[in-house]
């Protein structure tokens, strides 16, 4: 039996990351694709989320999160995603890595130990990635639509738009991986533009 294909889905607050997710539910090409998410995908991961996710912006700094996030990113990996992976179904992620660097990263983490924090205690590269790509304004104020913002949907325009740049540049350094939509299309193009790069 080959390996699954492990697929990863990247991009700022807003960009429509659950919106593809369920479309990509939809398509016959993953009627067999485990879908799961970060931070959480596992019940142990699942718990470390609500620490991340909820609070003040301040509960939390960067080094703390990127600590939490490898705990509950080993747990999630070791009991999801690996054994969907070799059992033959792809897997498909919202969120890993890459959120780490862009997120953690404009906080201040050092690139280089977030990397190798990673490879001591994960290991798992993705197979592909697709980055939602939108204007920080135009994300926030999507996510602002929704029911209460959570902790990184307050951290201001700003820094949004810094952990977009993060984004743009790990997809620019990793062409071969990382496939970019623009996201300020319709649902429905995205999914397409999804679709075609899988």
């Amino acid at each position: 039996m080959s390996r699954g294909r492990f697929i990863t889905i990247e991009g700022g607050e807003g960009t429509g990351k659950s919106t593809l997710v369920a479309g990509l539910r939809e398509a016959p090409a993953f009627a067999d694709a485990l879908f799961t998410r970060e931070p959480g995908g596992s019940p142990g991961a699942e718990e470390i989320r609500a620490l991340l996710v909820t609070g003040e912006p301040d509960r939390w700094d960067a080094m703390t999160e990127l600590l939490l996030l490898n705990a509950a990113r080993r747990d999630h990996v070791r009991c999801t995603v690996e054994p969907a992976l070799a059992a033959g179904r792809d897997v498909i992620c919202d969120r890993y890595l890459d959120s780490t660097r862009a997120y953690q990263g404009a906080r201040g983490v050092d690139p280089t130990l977030i990397d190798l924090l990673h490879a001591q205690t994960i290991g798992l590269s993705p197979d592909a990635t697709l980055l939602l790509d939108a204007p920080a304004e135009i994300g926030l104020a999507r996510a602002a639509s929704r029911a209460g913002p959570d902790r990184f949907e307050k951290m201001g325009t700003a820094l949004h738009e810094t952990l977009r740049q993060s984004f743009l540049a790990q997809a620019s350094a990793e062409p071969e991986r990382f496939t970019v939509i623009d996201a300020t299309r319709t649902p429905g193009d995205i999914l397409a533009a999804a679709l075609a790069a899988l």
